[in-house]
């Protein structure tokens, strides 16, 4: 039979293992938010797919905003539940830091969405690239005008060329 002492203890230990827990629990939780930009649609994302994904499934997938918008479209038809206005977020705020940027395909509309610049620098991609030709590299696409360099360079992993 368990002495007082014994159970005092081994209650105290299963009080601490608990505590631990939570905490390991909040940094891991902690841990994925920070992989994830802060921005408009950061919560909704964390909110509608965090309970069944988690960072690296998006950070190792990454897809054109077409892609994006047909995933988003097949976890809502499996039960994933947002408001219209939250997968509106959700969708924007990957396009905007999780999608492939198809600089030498993608229309102006798309190229400001994945690149965040406005409709006139997007339009100038196009514009350089039809005149020009492909893109070749990174810089490339800091030769166009109007084109802010640390953009370009904070999205480079993105680029397909």
């Amino acid at each position: 039979m368990m002495r007082a002492r014994d159970r005092v203890v081994n209650e105290r230990m299963f009080a601490t293992l608990a505590v631990f827990a939570v905490i390991v629990v909040a940094a891991s939780t902690a841990a994925i938010q920070d992989k994830f930009p802060d921005g408009p649609g950061k919560a909704e994302v964390m909110k509608v797919c965090s309970g069944c994904h988690d960072a690296e499934i998006v950070l190792a997938n990454l897809k054109t905003p077409g892609e994006w918008a047909e995933t988003l479209q097949n976890m809502a038809q499996q039960g994933a539940e947002a408001t219209p206005a939250e997968w509106t977020l959700i969708e924007k705020y990957l396009d905007l830091n999780f999608a492939l940027i198809m600089v030498n395909k993608a229309a102006a509309e798309e190229l400001q969405l994945t690149m965040d610049v406005t409709p006139e620098v997007a339009a100038a991609v196009v514009k350089y690239r039809s005149e020009n030709g492909s893109f070749k590299s990174v810089d490339d696409v800091k030769k166009v005008a109007g084109i802010d360099a640390a953009k370009v360079d904070a999205r480079k992993s993105r680029f397909v060329f």
